[in-house]
């Protein structure tokens, strides 16, 4: 019998799955439950009608994100700033950041309308 779905353990580590707390990976975990996709996500909702590019389920924290954030808002010549593990980028950029990233080496859908 294969076991399809259980609560019991709580989150599941996606390489070896074992409980978060007893992983057998340790620092080699992935940062990221979204499968290894970096998905762009247009978005205007409370903020007055403008757009912003959302980068959601890059790899990274910390530092490595501000600086990757910095080289994006750079090469697209706009703001942005980083939220909760997010990359935002002003204006609709999606098109420009999608090839920027498949450049770095990520897989990256455009999400969202």
């Amino acid at each position: 019998r294969r076991l399809v779905y259980s609560t019991d353990g709580g989150r599941l580590c996606p390489e070896c799955q074992q409980p978060v707390a007893a992983c057998a990976c340790g620092d080699r975990r992935p940062t990221t439950a979204a499968g290894g996709v970096v998905r762009l996500h247009r978005e205007t909702a409370g903020r007055s009608g403008k757009a912003v590019t959302l980068i959601t389920g890059l790899p990274l924290a910390g530092d490595e994100l501000k600086t990757l954030a910095r080289a994006l808002k750079k090469a697209c010549g706009v703001g942005g700033a980083v939220k909760g593990g997010d990359i935002e980028i002003q204006g609709d950029r999606r098109a420009h950041l999608q090839s920027l990233l498949q450049q770095r080496g990520y897989r990256v859908k455009i999400s969202g309308g």
